[in-house]
């Protein structure tokens, strides 16, 4: 624990790879493989390269937003795949339940619902 920070076991094994699961998962991120690698510069400019892109989506949802607005038409904008907000019956608050799929998909391999966001 000396060596790592104090970090507990559970803490540095969090971010270790696993294999089958969505392209999404934040493990799959190239900048954070290339940082655990120590390649810091390559890290730095693929990360720059992902928050771009990030913006790039955002700026083209709010482009969207915009012009379903003037047309008269609704517009959902971003959905999360795997959960859906609701209100805590309880609390009042909202909160993010899993709807399903993710298993099934795992299970089946099938990530084509899946954006591609690296």
């Amino acid at each position: 624990a000396e060596n790592m920070y104090f970090f507990s076991e559970l803490a540095l094994t969090l971010n270790e790879p696993e294999e089958r699961v969505a392209p999404t998962d934040s493990r799959l991120r190239p900048d954070q493989r290339l940082m655990e690698s120590g390649r810091w510069d390559e890290a730095n400019v693929e990360k720059q390269r992902l928050e771009e892109k990030q913006r790039a989506v955002r700026r083209r949802r709010e482009a969207e937003a915009v012009e379903a607005m003037e047309e008269g038409k609704d517009y959902e904008g971003y959905l999360p795949l795997w959960f859906e907000r609701k209100v805590d019956a309880v609390t009042g608050e909202l909160i993010c339940v899993y709807k399903g799929g993710y298993w099934e998909a795992k299970d089946k391999q099938d990530w084509s619902v899946c954006p591609d966001i690296f």
